[in-house]
C-alpha cells in the first residue's frame, strides 16, 4: 500500500479528527459525503491509524488515513 499526503478538513465530536468532511488531492477539493467505514489500528495513547473508507463528491470511493502522532492525513493510491 502506499499513502500520498493530503489536507483534510475534520468534523471534531467528542475527539480531534473525528472523520473526514472534505480533503484536498492533487489540487482538486472534494467533499466527503458519506462515510462508509472506518478502522483503527494500534492502541488509543500510542500510535494509531484511523481508516476511513469514504464516497466523495464525485462518486467515487477512497481510503484515507489520520495519523494521529503526526496529525497527519494521507490517502491510499491504487498501483500506478
Amino acid at each position: 500500500m502506499k499513502f500520498e499526503k493530503i489536507n483534510a478538513e475534520a468534523y471534531s465530536g467528542y475527539k480531534v479528527n473525528e472523520r473526514p468532511v472534505a480533503f484536498t488531492f492533487r489540487g482538486r477539493q472534494y467533499r466527503v459525503v458519506e462515510v462508509r467505514d472506518r478502522w483503527y489500528e494500534g492502541r488509543s495513547g500510542s500510535q494509531q491509524l484511523d481508516y476511513f473508507k469514504v464516497r466523495a463528491d464525485d462518486h467515487r470511493i477512497y481510503i484515507l488515513r489520520y495519523n494521529n502522532l503526526f496529525d497527519a492525513w494521507s490517502i491510499l493510491l491504487a498501483d500506478e
